[in-house]
């Protein structure tokens, strides 16, 4: 199958090409990619968890890496998103530690403070405004800051770095892309250097202090882990979030199903459909280690494969409807936040936030328009909207 990431028709709307290739079958050719593409909900979740697959580059494949990239590549090698036993184990095992349910639900009270506040600073009703930018984008970075004790003047920073570094992943990069996600990865690293040092004289309450103090069977984590960590949890956290509450709010608005979003019993079903149906991240790929057969297929070590996460939510197999945003709907099948061992820490955040950002929105504003039809941005494989203009 041929078609191009970069092509502007598939970038607005993908799903009729996956409802086309799942039709051909479980995995598909992409073309474009030179790899195995699967399709189906069934094929995305094995190969998400089946541990014959996984994110770490086998060395017969791994290239040498340009110096001039090695600032980015650096905050790579450490990044658990990288990673597979028993590193990874380490890894996650000791973030975990830190990064505990009761930690998450502490945060209930600020998350709704903070997304009720973004909501009172809109414009008055009939006034234009961009929701990108006045609360899907500051509102998980604000989490993020307050969760590391970083003062919200440091967001714009943290936001320039974060989008700056996630170019790395976008398809059809440049060269100029590539200076700013090095130059971003110098500056981030040297920000969090300064920051790792100031609480391990002085530790706090907040998140890194308490990943620094985590340990587990005398492991604890070193300074460039520390600094890989806290960059994907900004860069995975902060990007997927801002998506899914564009595309979410966009689509709540466009069939007049916002007012789900004030109900205490609904709104859970609401989150995760959000989730499903229009999701932030729509390609995930994934190495093979050793020779398997899956749905027909002979994969190879050293073989790729593209889990296209967009596909596999539009499944009809798994979703009745599945084009119909439909939040009444059992949505937790849905893979957005990945599975298997690499499943998304984030997730219950995420969900926080997602729930908190759409519950403050739609009490306050009921009846709210789109001023201009919403459009995609120029980038694959994330799906979120260029702005999301609204009166």
């Amino acid at each position: 199958m041929r078609r191009s990431p970069t092509d502007p028709a598939f970038v607005q709307d993908p799903y009729p090409v996956y409802d086309l290739w799942r039709a051909q079958g479980d995995l598909v050719w992409w073309e474009d990619y030179g790899m195995v593409a699967a399709t189906s909900h069934r094929a995305v979740q094995t190969l998400l968890k089946d541990r014959r697959f996984g994110r770490a580059v086998p060395p017969a494949q791994a290239h040498p890496i340009p110096e001039r990239l090695t600032p980015f590549y650096d905050i790579e090698a450490h990044s658990l998103l990288e990673l597979e036993a028993p590193d990874h184990t380490r890894l996650r095992g000791l973030i975990l530690r830190a990064f505990t349910s009761r930690t998450i639900a502490a945060l209930g009270p600020f998350i709704d403070d903070l997304a009720a506040a973004l909501v009172a600073d809109l414009p008055p009703p009939g006034t234009p405004v961009d929701l990108l930018d006045a609360l899907c984008r500051p509102l998980p970075v604000r989490v993020i800051a307050h969760m590391l004790g970083v003062p919200d003047s440091r967001c714009t920073d943290l936001l320039d770095w974060s989008n700056a570094m996630v170019g790395m992943y976008q398809a059809g990069r440049t060269r100029a892309m590539e200076d700013a996600a090095v130059a971003a990865s110098r500056a981030f690293s040297a920000f969090l250097s300064d920051l790792i040092e100031t609480r391990r004289a002085a530790p706090g309450d907040d998140l890194l202090s308490q990943l620094i103090a985590a340990e587990e069977d005398g492991e604890r984590l070193s300074r460039a882990e520390l600094i890989s960590t806290v960059i994907l949890l900004l860069n995975a956290g902060h990007e997927a979030t801002v998506h899914t509450l564009g595309n979410g709010i966009a689509t709540l608005i466009a069939t007049g199903q916002g007012a789900r979003a004030c109900d205490p019993q609904a709104l859970p079903a609401l989150t995760e459909e959000v989730l499903r149906h229009d999701p932030p991240l729509h390609l995930f790929t994934r190495w093979c280690y050793t020779e398997v057969e899956l749905y027909g297929h002979r994969f190879h070590p050293g073989d790729q494969v593209a889990c296209l996460l967009g596909a596999a939510n539009r499944d009809p197999d798994t979703f009745a409807d599945p084009a119909v945003f439909a939040p009444g709907r059992n949505a937790r099948a849905q893979v957005s936040f990945g599975a298997g061992i690499h499943f998304c820490v984030g997730a219950p955040l995420a969900r926080m936030e997602i729930a908190a950002a759409l519950r403050a929105l739609f009490s306050a504003r009921p009846d709210l328009t789109l001023a201009e039809p919403p459009r995609y941005a120029p980038i694959y494989h994330f799906h979120g909207l260029e702005a999301l203009r609204v009166a």
